[in-house]
């Protein structure tokens, strides 16, 4: 198997995983709030001279292209750029919302595999980025940003069960009172929930382009203008 640099930065915590043959080597996370900018590219680096230490080179970058913060994936794709084609390293793009859905699947060995997993990633007031995935990860429903309220996937709550994870999850539970929703939890991506994605894009050589990939923000990014730049 291949030695991959996982890095993840689509929320709140900043982090890198070197991984290889299914396990994971070396791990580095920041989880005092989005300090991206400041800590990915040290954290990198002790990567590298972890990789040094034990004699060991990379196969791959791997990064996190979204859904997710516009500037967390902006600096995590951007680094992932720069060390791939500097070191010509094929490159790994891999869905924040399918890491969710595969670490709520690892976590819980009782599934029975028919139920549908919906991971969701937080976004202002009841909006959460999200998408519908079976256990095999083939999109049920196309992601994107959705706005929750009580018939929310009510549809497909009446014939199975559905597994809502991921930081959005708590609003759901909020408005969603059907029986057959389960809450995996509200956990956060990290780099290294990474590993079985990144491994399995490298086995079948889906790489992303080195210098024209863009993260995946789902809805359009808007900017504001300030207030005295209108009035003048």
């Amino acid at each position: 198997m291949a030695t991959i640099l996982n890095i993840e930065t689509s929320g709140r915590i900043c982090s890198v995983a070197i991984t290889k043959d299914g396990a994971v080597e070396y791990q580095l996370e920041d989880h005092e709030g989005m300090k991206h900018a400041e800590v990915l590219a040290p954290f990198v680096e002790k990567c590298m001279e972890e990789l040094k230490r034990k004699g060991d080179k990379l196969d791959a970058i791997a990064v996190s292209i979204g859904p997710g913060s516009y500037t967390g994936l902006r600096i995590g794709l951007s680094l992932a750029k720069g060390l791939a084609f500097g070191m010509d390293l094929p490159l790994i793009g891999v869905s924040t919302l399918q890491i969710l859905a595969v670490k709520a699947m690892f976590r819980n060995f009782n599934y029975d595999g028919t139920e549908l997993l919906v991971p969701m990633i937080d976004a202002r007031r009841m909006e959460v980025f999200t998408g519908v995935y079976d256990f095999v990860l083939n999109e049920v429903e196309t992601p994107g940003a959705k706005i929750l309220d009580e018939t929310s996937w009510s549809d497909i709550l009446k014939e199975r069960k559905v597994i809502f994870m991921g930081n959005g999850s708590e609003k759901a539970k909020s408005v969603i009172t059907s029986s057959n929703a389960e809450w995996a939890g509200a956990y956060e991506p990290v780099a290294r929930d990474m590993l079985a994605l990144s491994e399995k894009h490298y086995r079948e050589g889906r790489f992303i382009d080195r210098a024209y990939s863009v993260p995946e923000y789902l809805k359009e990014y808007q900017t504001t203008t300030p207030k005295n730049k209108l009035q003048a």
